[in-house]
């Protein structure tokens, strides 16, 4: 079983889809990723494969900052979704430890999740909060970061904000 990773393509879409819907009790994030890729919204999506099926996917997305603070360029990490019988073998942290990668590729300065802080705390992420960053959703624990670029966090404060279609879609 070889797993790649590679960014997504134009045909990749319903197979992206597929894992979204089976990995998710409800269709909202793949929704979610379908209005993104309309409104071109993404900065990077990756596919993982196991022979030439797609059996996993992870995206990247701007964030804001409020107040706005222009040089810092924030990415949020969502979804993370791997086929339910992939998952707990590797392939989700393959994705995450591949696309901080290419984040930090891109010159992003830090990327937020927010998700179970057991999960991903092995690739680096902490607590938003001890660095003065909440978010628009009121979950200290769970709203972590990580910095791509040493001691950028120490010059930023305020809420970080995901894109409004994450709101519009109630995700």
């Amino acid at each position: 079983m070889l797993l790649a990773v590679r960014p997504e393509q134009p045909d990749d879409a319903s197979a992206i889809r597929q894992v979204l819907e089976k990995a998710f009790p409800t269709h909202d994030e793949a929704r979610l990723v379908d209005v993104l890729r309309e409104r071109n919204k993404m900065v990077l999506s990756l596919v993982a494969l196991i022979d030439d099926t797609i059996v996993g996917h992870i995206l990247f997305t701007r964030m804001t900052m409020a107040p706005e603070q222009p040089s810092f360029e924030a990415l949020g990490l969502a979804p993370l979704a791997v086929l339910p019988e992939y998952q707990r073998k590797g392939t989700g942290s393959r994705l995450v430890r591949d696309g901080l990668v290419q984040c930090r590729q891109l010159g992003a300065d830090a990327v937020f999740v927010l998700g179970g802080p057991g999960y991903y705390a092995r690739f680096g992420f902490a607590a938003a909060a001890p660095y003065g960053i909440l978010n628009e959703y009121n979950e200290p624990e769970a709203f972590m970061v990580i910095e791509l670029k040493k001691g950028v966090l120490a010059r930023v404060n305020g809420t970080a904000k995901y894109l409004p279609e994450f709101s519009e879609l109630d995700v």
